[in-house]
């Protein structure tokens, strides 16, 4: 297992690589280049110039979250050959710097979505959440502006303003197309990708939806147990595998997370590990709570003995976290409360090795 943690490049993180490498445990980073628009290739130059700032401060940069998939490609439209053929570039390019794990998802239009992103909790910290019937009640116009304003300035992954004018178009043409057509286009973007991937021994990981229910009837393909293994089985490969984002699919209560990471572990599929906890509130409502399993409503330690049980030896990171100790950032991304969340995975890791 390695431990890893988000970070964001060009100045856009309250958090700097000194800090990151001050934490116990932390290996390298995961992270992705922002300023380079969706569906464009990602250079060498680009690419070593993010990798050499990382590697100076003694982290590794293994895995890549996230190289987006262009619309057109979710789309199928007859466009999608070129961006498919410039996500192949940006993955060669890739491997030639050293990564070895892409973290991506196929989720239409919006890549995750909070009604609250700065909720006051009793001990005094704030977090994410979601209230449901908040959300199904708010326009795309109000969505898009309540997201920009609880920002703190810094961008949000999946919600780049230039993507705005064009949300509300893609949601009405998403309306057309049913499960099966979308389903076709995801296989038709891994049949392209999964082959190169194998060539370049890359492990490619889907992002499960996030939240695990449809929001303005688009489209949800990765939302629970079965829906994993149909997206796994449209191209049979070990390196199609899964991000296992233990807080995205825990949302819906329905879902057994230590049942789907031992089953998709046992198989060799979990390549990535967002390990995060959450609080419902109702079946539909819940915040993002401290990783600790008392604090929310999943066994933490159970999934990580699930996962190395099951032979589960790829990269994991404390995924979001509050703001705590009067800190201000990317909302999910701050400092502190990431960092006594790696040193809890790292403690719940060394006991289950060390006990095996």
């Amino acid at each position: 297992m390695k431990l890893v943690l988000r970070w964001f490049p060009y100045g856009d993180d309250s958090v700097s690589l000194r800090q990151i490498r001050q934490i116990p445990g932390v290996k390298g980073v995961a992270t992705f280049l922002s300023r380079v628009p969706v569906g464009d290739v990602w250079t060498m130059d680009e690419i070593l110039h993010v990798k050499n700032m990382i590697n100076s401060h003694g982290l590794e940069m293994e895995v890549i979250e996230s190289l987006n998939i262009h619309e057109d490609i979710k789309k199928g439209l007859s466009t999608r050959d070129m961006y498919i053929d410039n996500y192949i570039l940006s993955m060669k390019n890739l491997a030639s710097c050293g990564v070895k794990c892409i973290c991506y998802n196929f989720m239409p239009v919006m890549d995750w979505y909070r009604s609250v992103l700065s909720e006051y909790l009793p001990d005094g910290s704030y977090t994410m959440a979601y209230y449901h019937d908040d959300a199904v009640k708010l326009s795309l116009s109000n969505i898009t502006s309540s997201m920009m304003r609880g920002s703190n300035n810094f961008s949000l992954p999946g919600w780049e303003p230039e993507r705005f004018a064009q949300m509300a178009d893609d949601i009405e043409y998403y309306r057309n197309v049913s499960s099966s057509e979308y389903f076709a286009n995801i296989k038709y973007f891994l049949d392209a990708v999964i082959p190169v991937a194998e060539s370049l021994d890359i492990d490619f990981a889907v992002h499960p939806d996030d939240p695990p229910w449809p929001l303005f009837h688009l489209p949800k393909v990765v939302n629970c147990k079965e829906s994993i293994s149909k997206y796994l089985d449209l191209v049979p490969s070990k390196k199609n595998g899964l991000t296992l984002c233990t807080g995205s699919l825990a949302a819906d209560p329905a879902n057994d997370v230590a049942d789907i990471a031992s089953t998709f572990a046992a198989m060799g599929k979990i390549h990535f590990v967002h390990l995060r906890n959450i609080k419902h509130v109702s079946d539909k409502d819940f915040y993002e709570s401290a990783h600790l399993s008392s604090c929310g409503d999943l066994d933490m330690a159970k999934i990580v003995r699930c996962l190395y049980e099951n032979g589960f030896d790829g990269y994991i990171r404390p995924d979001h976290g509050r703001m705590i100790w009067d800190e201000t950032g990317r909302p999910g991304y701050g400092l502190y409360d990431r960092a006594l969340g790696a040193a809890y995975i790292s403690g719940l890791w060394e006991a289950v090795t060390k006990n095996g």
